[in-house]
Formats: C-alpha cells, structure tokens, sequence
C-alpha cells in the first residue's frame, strides 16, 4: 500500500457497511468493510479497496452526482447524500483506491450497526485488511458484545495473533481466514508476499477453537489448487475437534469455504485466467473430504 492510512483521535477509512449479510459469518451478520490491504491479490474482486486515496483529485470531475468535491486543504471530500453509487470514480480511478470512504471510530460505526441489533446476530469486519486497524476492532468488539452480538474478522492473515499486541483474541469470536495458496511460492504467486505468518496464524487460531472458516479463491491457472486445498485440510486435521461451539444448526467444525474465481470486477491486468468448472470444484471439495474436513462450502 502506498500511504499508511491510519488516523489520529481513533478514526479509519470504512468503505461501506452492509447492514445485512448472510455470508459473512453465521446467521445475518452486519457487514463492515474497511480501506487498505497489504496484499496483492491478482485476482481481487474488489482491487479499489487496495489503497487509501491520496486526493489526487481526477475522480471529481467525472462523478455525475456532484458528490466528490475538495476540502481548503486539498483533500477530496465524499458526500454520501449525493452518491448513486455508479461507480463511476472508482473507473476513473488509477490508484487502486476509492474516494467513497468516511473516516469514522469505533462509536460511530456502532451507531449504524445499533440500528440493526434486533435483526443480527452478529458483525464481521474486513476490508481490504481489517487487521490495519487493531485498536478500532478492539473498541468495536467491545460495543458489540455488550449487546450480545457475535464478532468475526475477515482477515489474510498478516496480523500475528499468537503475539497479539491489541488483544483482539480477548474480545473477538474468531477469524474467517484466507488462505490463498498454502505453498510459498504459489503464495507470492497470487500475492507478490510470503505466506509464513498466515500458516502460523492458521494453526495458532485453530489449535484455540477460534479458527471459524477457511477460504480460497480457486484459480487453477494462477496456483497449484489441489495442493492448496489438500495440504490446508491436512494441516487442520488435528484441530477439528477443538473448535468452540459455533451456532447449533452449525456445528462445531472448522469450514472450508471454496470460491471460484469469476473476473466481475478483477483489475483488466488479470482478467484472462478461466474460471474452474463446477466439477473441478468438486473434485476439490472431495479431495478437502478425504483429508477429514466435514463442512464444506462450494460457492
């Protein structure tokens, strides 16, 4: 990422809040997404999440809605009244980044969460990499759980749990992890960085039963698949025992969530890979089946 978008007085870049969710995470989840990632994801769906904008300003004279303007001090201002979501900015922009973020803490993001509490069950945070942000998930949990809800992380991995200096592992549930190749080159590969702390990580959150899903992205062109799918299954075999008591209907095992790669909103660079058939697929998630792993999920 080009610039460190964090911000004084406790405040980050969100992206969006979806009030109602149903993938992200068990049962209808409010869903918080926030600016910035430290990966390089080639086939990231949603590449204008990468970076923070730097208001170089090219995106106000395209939006059609009148609703970018600049700030006295030549930052670029978003009124979300006027937005009609066209995304046109977000095409016009060269930077990997959208000018459609509020800088907001963790009292104001629970101000709009609040709104929904009898209807969730639950908040997911991710991004971009939520895990930017540890004191701002630090405070927010807290806000949860006083009204009883659920809270996940939605990370890649590159933040050290078993260290934890926020200690996020305190007040959060668990993590819905990504694990985008599990063999290091296959990981630079996609990402352009090096997967160590990300298997760390997996094993150190599964062995506390707060490993609440894995997820990969299935683009056979790109990295060796089944490798990936097969040694992550291995890997958490020992662990899908342990694992805390997810909602009823649920169970108690780790998922592994299987994603096939489609090219909607994947940087041009990288649209030419072909997405994996159904029945590959499959064949993955029986491969995943053969190494112990009960709840799979293709979608």
């Amino acid at each position: 990422m080009r610039n460190d978008p964090r911000r004084a007085g406790g405040r980050v870049p969100v992206n969006k809040i979806i009030p109602f969710s149903s993938v992200d995470g068990p049962g209808n989840r409010t869903a918080v997404f926030v600016q910035g990632c430290n990966f390089n994801c080639h086939y990231c769906h949603n590449p204008e999440t990468r970076a923070v904008c730097i208001s170089c300003g090219d995106c106000i004279a395209t939006c059609p809605a009148g609703a970018l303007t600049r700030s006295a001090e030549g930052l670029v201002l978003f009124d979300p009244t006027k937005c009609v979501g066209c995304d046109t900015c977000i095409h016009t922009c060269t930077h990997d980044a959208s000018p459609r973020i509020r800088y907001m803490n963790a009292e104001e993001v629970y101000a709009e969460v609040r709104r929904n509490v009898p209807f969730i069950r639950g908040i997911t945070v991710s991004g971009g990499e939520c895990t930017f942000y540890p004191a701002f998930l630090h405070d927010l949990a807290i806000l949860a759980k006083k009204d009883g809800l659920g809270f996940l992380l939605d990370s890649n991995g590159s933040y050290d749990f078993e260290a934890d200096p926020a200690e996020l592992l305190s007040v959060i549930d668990g993590v819905m992890l990504d694990i985008k190749a599990y063999d290091a080159a296959d990981h630079r590969a996609v990402t352009d960085v090096d997967n160590t702390l990300v298997l760390k990580n997996m094993r150190f959150l599964a062995d506390r039963g707060q490993l609440y899903e894995v997820r990969t992205v299935i683009v056979p062109e790109l990295f060796d698949t089944e490798k990936t799918i097969v040694d992550t299954a291995r890997a958490l075999q020992p662990y899908l025992s342990r694992q805390k008591h997810w909602p009823a209907n649920e169970g108690t095992s780790i998922r592994y969530k299987i994603i096939k790669y489609r090219p909607f909103g994947v940087r041009e660079a990288y649209r030419s890979f072909t997405p994996p058939t159904d029945a590959w697929l499959e064949h993955l998630a029986d491969l995943a089946r053969a190494e112990g792993m009960t709840d799979i999920v293709i979608i």
